[in-house]
């Protein structure tokens, strides 16, 4: 075997590692955690609420897994800084980084003329707070010459996926920084993954209703692990892929399908201001995937029921089955 195979396979293991996750008390962050230990990974698990961290903890070392978990609020310059200090401190090292931690909001534009703080709160999380964890976290990799940063975007970036304005904002916002950062930090060692998350079954869709095919976390984790043994540069989805072509090739038709995926899943509830969703810091807010809060639902107003109409129905069913038998024959990507 190639001195080069060698060093090839030898990066691919994760035993050992240190591995620091965000968002890491629930949903992908927390599955990923499990995975990630189970390939005898350290694991450094970083979110808000402290209680389910420790039951997290609790649950990958049961499994004979190593897991050590840190309150951090990603949004909060002073909680990172101490948190990285922390870590630095009791484990020496950082290997690779997940950034994980996310708020994500299914809204319509014109429901949201009067939300700013929308789009104010996905960016501090999903982007500010996931720039935040690699600033802190970059200059250490760099002196000990590598590391590896896996950021969770979304396969509804590539989608432009109609309702998710707030939310594709801050993860495309994301995706941009993180192809400047690689380009930079090539002769460093430093690499970055993004990868292209479809929507997963986590707590956080719940209140939104509705919104088409899902992953299970456990699928989620193992793209993650994927992400930080290959270290591919992107793993897409056949969809998301599907969809890069549509923009580059017949962006009209891609978007007179999309308008046609937005008229077919209504708003929800929830966005419509008949459900009350609070986070855990207490504060109104509709949350889908990624989120690291715990979503509480109030229902405070019961929708009147519609009728549909044959046509729409025939044509929901011809979209929804056109983009099946597509995705089916697009491969995803894993550059």
């Amino acid at each position: 075997m190639s001195e080069k195979s060698t060093s090839r396979r030898a990066r691919r293991q994760l035993a050992g590692k240190h591995v620091v996750i965000t968002g890491a008390s629930s949903g992908i962050g927390r599955a990923a955690a499990r995975a990630v230990a189970a390939k005898g990974a350290v694991v450094l698990l970083l979110a808000r609420r402290p209680d389910e961290l420790a039951a997290a903890v609790e649950e990958i070392t049961a499994a004979g897994g190593r897991a050590y978990a840190y309150r951090c609020d990603v949004t909060d310059a002073e909680s990172v800084e101490q948190t990285v200090a922390a870590i630095l401190a009791e484990h020496d090292h950082v290997d690779m980084l997940v950034n994980n931690a996310g708020r994500s909001i299914r809204r319509a534009v014109h429901r949201s003329t009067d939300r700013m703080h929308d789009f104010e709160r996905t960016m501090a999380v999903n982007y500010f707070g996931a720039v935040r964890m690699t600033l802190a976290l970059l200059p250490h990799m760099r002196s000990r010459g590598g590391g590896h940063v896996v950021n969770i975007s979304s396969a509804g970036v590539q989608a432009a996926t109609p309702r998710f304005a707030a939310y594709l904002a801050s993860k495309a916002a994301l995706d941009m920084f993180t192809d400047v950062t690689a380009a930079e930090m090539l002769a460093a060692g430093v690499t970055f993954t993004t990868v292209h998350m479809p929507l997963v079954r986590t707590p956080m869709i719940a209140p939104t209703g509705r919104q088409g095919p899902t992953k299970s976390p456990e699928w989620a984790a193992a793209i993650v692990v994927r992400a930080l043994t290959r270290r591919p540069k992107r793993i897409d989805t056949p969809l998301g892929t599907l969809a890069d072509y549509g923009s580059m090739f017949t962006p009209r038709i891609k978007d007179a399908i999309m308008h046609r995926y937005y008229r077919m899943l209504p708003d929800s509830p929830a966005a419509k201001g008949e459900l009350a969703v609070s986070d855990s810091e207490g504060t109104p807010e509709v949350t889908t995937a990624g989120g690291s809060a715990a979503a509480t639902v109030e229902t405070t107003q019961q929708p009147a029921p519609q009728r549909t109409s044959r046509r729409r129905f025939r044509s929901t069913r011809v979209t929804r089955s056109t983009l099946t038998v597509l995705a089916a024959v697009v491969p995803g990507a894993n550059w």
